[in-house]
C-alpha cells in the first residue's frame, strides 16, 4: 500500500492520540503482539531490506546489513518481549519514615503518541530499535523515514502497513519539508537521530509545542591506544569500526590518540589489517559505498583540503577512488591539526585522522578540551589508567579494548551527552524514556498526619522539633 502524498500530518496525529485516548494502558498481550508483528516484519523480509539498502546506497553487502541493522534490531524486540511485562509492574517501597505507614509507587504510563525521526545511515536499526521501546512502552507511532534512502524508506512504509493497524505505528515519507513539518508537531515525545547540525532544528521546533525529545546526534568520537594496548589488536578492531559501512557510522571512531612512536607502526598495522578485512577492495562487494554524491563529494574534499593543507594522506588500500559507485578508498591522516576542517566536523567516512601525543595525559587533556562525543574508545590493559581516562573524560558511551559494540547491549543505555546528544533509550532505559513514571502516594488509613493540622499549638511545635531533628 502506498502512501499518499497529501497526508495530513496533524490530522494523523490528532487521530492516533484520540485512539491512544481510548486505550491509554494497553495491557502486556496487546504490547507484546505489537511487538511480535515488527519481529515478524523484520525477520520475514530482511533479504527484501537488505536489498532496498543496497539499492539506496549504490553498493551495502547484505552482511554488514544483516549484522548491523537486522540482527540488533530482532535482539532488540526480543530483549523487550523478555522483559517488557516486568518493566511495566509498579514499584512499591514504603513512604519515608516521618510518613509511615503510607507506601509510594511509581507506575509506568505510556506518554501517548511518540515521534520518531530516522537517518539515512542505518535506515532500518535506528527506526527499528526506538521503535520497540516505545511500543513496548504502550504507545502508538509516527516514523519519519529519510528521503535518503528512498527504495528502504517506500518498502518499511509498506511493510508497516501490512503488519500493523494504522492506528498503531504510521510511517511518513517525504522531503526535508516534511521533516520540518514533522519536527514540529506536538508528540508527547520525539526522539531524532542525526546531524548536530540538524538537530538544532529540530529541538527548536519541538521547543515551540514544549514536546520532550531524545537527540541522538554524534560528533567526534576518540580512540585512545594507551601505552599498556595490545597494540595489534587496537589497530585492527579501530579499523573494523572505521571501515564497516565505509565509516558512515555515527559511533565510528573519528580519530586516533597514539603514542608518538607508534605512528609508523599503526600505519603498517592498519594497511595489514585493511587488506585482511576488504581483500581486494576495488572489487570487493563488501566494502560500501558512500550513500550520496553530496556525501562522497564532501568527503573528498575534507580529505583534499587536509593535504592542501600540510596532512599527509596514506591510502590503507593500493586503489583509486571509484565515483561511478561511489567508492572512497580508506585513508589515514598525519599531521593534522584543530584548523583543518576534517577535524572540526565529525568525518562520517573513511578518513581516519591520526593525533601523536608523549604522556596519556595530553591524550586525555585533547578529548576534555573539545566537545563530549557520542562515543570513546580505549585500549588499555593496566586498571589504573582506564580508571585515569574514565574519570576525566565524558562521552555517551565508551567501549573498552574494542569498538562499536557497546551500542548492541540492551541492558546499557544508549545516547550522547552535551553537544552529541541528550536523553537515551535501548532496552529498559527506552522503556522508560517513553514512559511517564508517575508518582503515586499512598496514605494509610490510620496515620499520624492529622497531628500537624492548625490550629498550630505546642503538640504541634513537638512534633515539628522532632521532624527536624531527624531531617
Amino acid at each position: 500500500m502506498n502512501q499518499p502524498d497529501h497526508l495530513d500530518l496533524p490530522s494523523e496525529l490528532a487521530r492516533l492520540r484520540a485512539v491512544q485516548a481510548s486505550e491509554p494502558l494497553p495491557d502486556w498481550r496487546t504490547r507484546a503482539r505489537r511487538l511480535r508483528a515488527l519481529e515478524a516484519m523484520v525477520y520475514q523480509h530482511r533479504q527484501h531490506i537488505a536489498e532496498a539498502i543496497h539499492a539506496d546506497f549504490g553498493c551495502r553487502p547484505r552482511e554488514e546489513t544483516e549484522m548491523l541493522e537486522v540482527f540488533p534490531s530482532l535482539s532488540a524486540i526480543r530483549h523487550a518481549l523478555r522483559h517488557g511485562r516486568r518493566w511495566m509492574k509498579p514499584r512499591r517501597a514504603l513512604a519515608g519514615l516521618a510518613f509511615l505507614p503510607a507506601r509510594t509507587e511509581m507506575r509506568p504510563q505510556p506518554l501517548g503518541v511518540v515521534g520518531i525521526i530516522v537517518p539515512w545511515n542505518y535506515p532500518l536499526y535506528l527506526a527499528v530499535g526506538p521503535l520497540a521501546d516505545a511500543l513496548a512502552a504502550g504507545n502508538r507511532v509516527m516514523v519519519k523515514m529519510s528521503e535518503f534512502t528512498p527504495r528502504f524508506s517506500q518498502l518499511f512504509a509498506e511493510l508497516v502497513s501490512h503488519h500493523f493497524q494504522p492506528d498503531e505505528v504510521l510511517v511518513v515519507n517525504g522531503d526535508a519539508s516534511v521533516g520540518q513539518a514533522f519536527a514540529a508537531l506536538p508528540f508527547d515525545h520525539l526522539l531524532f537521530t542525526g546531524s548536530t547540525a540538524v538537530g538544532h532544528h529540530v529541538m527548536r521546533a519541538a521547543a515551540a509545542n514544549l514536546t520532550p525529545v531524545t537527540l541522538e546526534l554524534g560528533g567526534k568520537s576518540p580512540a585512545i591506544i594507551g601505552p599498556g594496548a595490545r597494540f595489534e589488536h587496537a589497530v585492527e578492531r579501530i579499523v573494523f569500526g572505521k571501515l564497516v559501512n565505509a565509516g558512515q557510522t555515527c559511533i565510528a571512531p573519528d580519530y586516533v590518540l597514539l603514542p608518538r612512536a607508534d605512528v609508523a607502526r599503526f600505519t603498517a598495522a592498519a594497511r595489514a589489517a585493511a587488506a585482511r578485512l576488504y581483500p581486494d577492495l576495488a572489487r570487493n562487494p563488501q566494502y560500501a559505498s558512500i550513500a550520496t554524491e553530496r556525501h562522497y563529494q564532501r568527503l573528498a574534499n575534507l580529505r583534499d583540503g587536509a593535504e592542501n593543507a600540510g596532512a599527509s594522506v596514506t591510502r590503507l588500500a593500493d586503489v583509486e577512488d571509484r565515483s561511478e559507485r561511489r567508492l572512497l578508498t580508506p585513508v589515514l591522516l598525519t599531521g593534522v591539526h584543530d584548523d583543518m576542517l576534517v577535524m572540526q566536523e565529525e568525518i562520517f567516512g573513511p578518513l581516519l585522522p591520526l593525533l601523536p601525543y608523549d604522556q596519556l595525559d595530553e591524550a586525555i587533556d585533547y578529548v576534555a578540551r573539545h566537545p563530549r562525543p557520542l562515543a570513546l574508545y580505549l585500549f588499555e590493559q593496566e586498571q589504573a589508567r582506564i580508571d585515569r581516562v574514565l574519570a576525566r573524560t565524558h562521552a555517551g558511551g565508551v567501549s573498552l579494548n574494542d569498538t562499536l559494540y557497546h551500542i548492541a547491549q540492551h541492558s546499557l543505555p544508549f545516547g550522547g551527552v552535551g553537544p552529541s546528544g541528550m536523553g537515551s533509550y535501548h532496552g529498559e532505559a527506552g522503556f522508560r524514556t517513553f514512559s511517564h513514571m508517575k508518582p503515586v502516594f499512598r496514605q494509610a488509613r490510620f496515620n499520624g498526619t492529622g497531628l500537624l493540622n492548625p490550629p498550630y499549638g505546642k503538640r504541634f511545635r513537638q512534633m515539628l522539633e522532632i521532624l527536624l531533628r531527624r531531617g
